[in-house]
């Protein structure tokens, strides 16, 4: 039988890497995004090199009426595999922000994620098979405004329903990236000049790393040594420590 994947944000950066990644292991793709002519490009650019079948949904995920679109067509249509991975991203201190940006950003990285699964766990459950990819963020283990509030939500709302379905098929699994050569930076209007190198990641690496830690079980993927060491620094200093390094790190960046 024909297996689909639903990868939301697949124009750009981590969510064109799955899209990639996903066609080359000759599963047919369904694309969401906003920008129409780039799915659509996309979309024929993955039928031409690999053979798969494609579908494009148009959708703003920061509206209802776009996350309801995407809702309908999952309980309408077979998803084995979902990745939600659309983003939102601001350079500006909570109360320095616009209630609609801080809205619209919660809308997208909490709100759609969490009745994408609501809709698709109960087919996969019943199916016995599927698997769903989170894409949050090391952001989630600091103290970063909403951005980080949001992130440690799908990170632990993953853990928990990897929990959940852990005697099923159905694997839930959080991929937590740091920061990695995509738009998102440039789209938030975030300054990254002052950061080295070695602290940058390659989207392609980090979505085959995240694919195999999915299937093996595992709950969250941390790729990158860098991070995995950050992740473990952060879980081990003061909260006080953090908050005031999550704070700091988001001044840079307004910068």
């Amino acid at each position: 039988m024909t297996s689909w994947a639903l990868v939301t944000g697949a124009t750009a950066g981590i969510g064109e890497s799955f899209s990639r990644l996903l066609a080359s292991k000759k599963y047919n793709i369904v694309l969401v995004a906003r920008d129409l002519p780039r799915l659509q490009e996309r979309a024929q650019g993955l039928e031409a090199k690999y053979g798969v079948k494609t579908h494009v949904i148009q959708a703003d995920l920061a509206t209802d009426d776009g996350s309801l679109k995407v809702e309908k067509y999952i309980a309408d249509n077979q998803i084995d595999v979902l990745i939600n991975n659309a983003g939102f991203g601001t350079s500006k201190a909570f109360t320095m922000s616009t209630l609609e940006i801080e809205q619209q950003l919660l809308d997208v990285l909490v709100r759609t994620p969490m009745r994408l699964m609501h809709v698709a766990l109960p087919l996969m459950k019943e199916r016995n098979q599927g698997v769903i990819i989170n894409v949050s963020s090391v952001a989630g283990y600091i103290a970063g405004g909403s951005y980080s509030a949001s992130k440690s939500y799908l990170t632990v709302l993953s853990e928990s329903l990897h929990t959940e379905l852990a005697a099923t098929n159905v694997k839930v699994s959080a991929l937590c990236p740091g920061f990695t050569r995509t738009e998102f930076h440039q789209r938030g209007k975030m300054s990254m000049k002052a950061l080295p190198n070695f602290m940058w990641l390659n989207s392609d690496r980090l979505v085959e790393q995240s694919w195999k830690d999915a299937l093996k079980g595992e709950a969250v993927s941390v790729p990158g040594w860098q991070y995995k060491l950050l992740v473990f620094v952060v879980q081990t200093l003061p909260r006080s420590i953090v908050r005031k390094v999550g704070m700091n790190l988001r001044a840079k960046q307004r910068k």
